[in-house]
């Protein structure tokens, strides 16, 4: 947990031949939940990304994002909402693909907060 009180949970870095580095979080703190993509873009191209919550009852949150065309870092977040259950009953899901019409546009990377079983932090 964070000097402010902000824990996250975040699954595994992953990169794509494409050129696109990902990592996604559960994040909570102060009574809210909420999900981050941290990605950096290398492939030279605009992409898309929608990022996913999903969490207890069927509460879905679903957030789209542009990657600008350049390599250097940065993140996406949907919007914080009170907390209907513990961390580990929320999930996150990025997706990232090229820019362009969807029919189109091949996914290129799929990049969730659950680490695979026996993976170690």
């Amino acid at each position: 947990m964070s000097s402010d009180g902000t824990a996250a949970r975040c699954g595994p870095e992953l990169v794509a031949p494409e050129g696109v580095e990902a990592q996604t979080c559960v994040m909570t703190g102060a009574g809210h939940t909420w999900a981050r993509a941290y990605y950096r873009n290398t492939s030279g191209a605009e992409l898309r990304s929608v990022l996913t919550l999903m969490g207890p009852g069927g509460r879905t949150v679903e957030l789209h994002c542009v990657l600008a065309a350049h390599d250097e870092p940065g993140s996406c977040e949907t919007p914080r909402a009170p907390s209907a259950g513990g961390p580990g009953a929320y999930t996150a899901v990025a997706e990232y693909a090229g820019a362009g019409p969807v029919e189109e546009a091949p996914l290129l990377l799929r990049a969730g907060s659950n680490r695979a079983p026996g993976a170690s932090d």
